[in-house]
């Protein structure tokens, strides 16, 4: 996925390093929480421990931040969740109208080659929604000259 918000990078990077803001881009549909004391410095090796539900099926789920170069790129891999494997970078360029903000996400269902169906019919659609909200979300938190964030309401 991939987007432009009308924000300098380092306004942009900071709104997104801020881990409270996961819960605004997440669909309330999936009662995301995070578990992590707050607050929480973002790093490379950071561990963010997160619950969630799926279906109406709660999941433990932890990140860990694999890799983090600041107002430009970080990425995070799942440690425990409902995926195999789940790796999600997260870009940042500047671009004449703001800032390009890029997801790009790649994972693995359990199950092989039994699990395709499954991925088909739901997995593919769900992540395409949730994906679909966080942009809209980000769109409307960022639409104002600065981004709003719960750390820096006072600017809002």
């Amino acid at each position: 996925c991939s987007q432009v918000v009308p924000h300098p990078r380092h306004e942009v990077f900071a709104f997104f390093s801020d881990i409270r803001n996961l819960e605004r881009i997440t669909p309330p549909r999936l009662h995301f929480k995070i578990l992590t004391p707050l607050p929480c410095e973002l790093a490379a090796g950071t561990l963010i421990d997160y619950r969630l539900k799926l279906c109406g099926i709660p999941f433990q789920w932890q990140t860990c931040i694999d890799q983090f170069e600041p107002d430009d790129f970080f990425a995070d891999t799942q440690r425990r969740g409902p995926y195999r494997r789940w790796y999600h970078e997260h870009r940042f360029s500047d671009v004449p109208e703001g800032t390009l903000i890029e997801d790009h996400v790649r994972y693995q269902l359990w199950g092989g080659p039994l699990a395709w169906p499954l991925h088909g019919l739901f997995i593919k659609r769900s992540l395409g929604k949730i994906f679909a909200f966080r942009k809209q979300a980000i769109d409307t938190l960022l639409a104002s000259p600065t981004p709003s964030s719960p750390a820096r309401e006072d600017l809002a």
